[in-house]
């Protein structure tokens, strides 16, 4: 399974993350971001024991709204 990476954080000072990748094969999104471990906003979630909650800042959602498969280079 190969995934493509989407996008990183512009705004990130190490330039790491948060990351956006592209599971082709499963058609479906992974996120890379800061781990939520905050009792008062995970409490206002249903979250299922396999499951997890990583943050991502508003700006990274520009990698979801289109994803260009013409071109072979996902770090644009």
């Amino acid at each position: 399974m190969a995934l493509r990476r989407l996008g990183k954080d512009p705004e990130s000072p190490s330039g790491g993350s948060p990351t956006v990748y592209l599971d082709e094969e499963r058609d479906s999104y992974l996120v890379q971001g800061w781990r939520v471990e905050d009792a008062e906003r995970l409490v206002q979630m249903d979250i299922p024991g396999h499951e997890s909650v990583v943050e991502i800042p508003r700006r990274m959602v520009q990698f979801f709204l289109e994803v260009n498969t013409d071109d072979g280079d996902p770090d644009v």
